[in-house]
């Protein structure tokens, strides 16, 4: 059903990624799939690496971590960007055409007073994706 799933992950909040983590795992083992997560980070130095080459080793230390702890083949892309947070949804969707995904398995967040305003990053990808996207809560 699905040949290649992709997974946004923000290293930074990675404790808040479990859950869509096994969704992905197990909607990846359930099609034989391979999952890709994606990162995306800023030319400067932030929270989780000071240049873009030690967030990307960071990144592909992360799928190594998560194919051996969940039993999938995983790889990874980092994407840079000048300002990630604005950058985020056109990052995004051009990750989907470049690595030829057909799922995006990507957590969200519990909604506040701003999601009523402004959409949420994964409420984004979700309508304008040509893909499924599968937003878990």
């Amino acid at each position: 059903m699905y040949a290649k799933i992709m997974v946004p992950v923000d290293l930074e909040h990675r404790e808040r990624l479990g859950k869509a983590l096994k969704t992905a795992a197990d909607l990846a083992k359930a099609n034989g799939a391979p999952i890709c997560y994606v990162g995306i980070t800023a030319t400067t130095p932030g929270p989780v690496a000071h240049t873009p080459a030690e967030f990307a080793r960071k990144l592909e230390a992360f799928a190594e971590e998560q194919a051996a702890a969940q039993g999938v083949v995983a790889s990874a892309k980092a994407y840079t960007s000048h300002d990630p947070a604005v950058d985020l949804d056109k990052v995004l969707e051009k990750a989907i055409e470049e690595l030829g995904c057909d799922l995006v398995v990507m957590a969200s967040h519990i909604p506040g007073f701003p999601e009523h305003i402004f959409a949420s990053k994964a409420g984004y990808l979700a309508q304008h994706a040509k893909i499924s996207v599968f937003v878990v809560r």
